[in-house]
């Protein structure tokens, strides 16, 4: 009867091996060369809401934002004479300075002043955001004598006035 709690040692252990207890897996970091365990789609159900709250929306993309930076006239600095009808090649030097890129849709108005001009309206000039630009127009100067200003401003495609705004100023001489 000695050996009679050596056996009953072993008939403990030898049901607890066929109770159905798994040897735990011991963990191995991954290498390189072993492809990472991540689930493709993560099920809907997860990220379902309740019956009557609105499902997220992307949100849309922030829109742009124009500008205009008058950095100097190429041609008629301000303060030019000119005769009584004279054809002016004005041209401005401003830059791009929103983030937006000018295209056919932007514009250049006129806002105070005589226009010197048959057209109260160009479109601006393309130019990609962060660019520099020239700005061409032709004017022909008043008949009457004196200061004349024409001032113009940029305006988005909403209708909305940007940047700085720039003018042509010439002094008509008397005859």
């Amino acid at each position: 009867m000695k050996n009679t709690p050596l056996i009953g040692f072993f008939l403990v252990i030898l049901l607890s091996a066929c109770a159905g207890q798994t040897t735990p897996t011991l963990y191995s970091p991954p290498t390189k060369e072993s492809p990472l365990n991540v689930p493709s789609q993560t099920p809907a159900s997860e990220f379902e809401a309740e019956p009557g709250t609105p499902s997220p929306q992307p949100s849309p993309s922030p829109a742009c934002s124009a500008g205009l930076t008058y950095l100097e006239d190429t041609t008629i600095p301000d303060g030019t004479l000119v005769a009584q009808g004279e054809i002016l090649d004005k041209r401005w030097l401003v830059e791009n300075s929103g983030s937006c890129n000018w295209d056919d849709r932007f514009s250049l108005r006129l806002i105070a002043g005589p226009s010197m001009t048959n057209q109260p309206e160009y479109a601006l000039f393309p130019a990609r955001s962060g660019t520099q630009a020239e700005i061409h127009i032709l004017f022909t100067a008043p008949q009457e004598p004196g200061v004349h200003r024409s001032a113009w401003q940029a305006f988005d495609p909403q209708g909305e006035i940007f940047g700085d705004p720039i003018f042509i100023e010439v002094v008509v001489q008397n005859p």
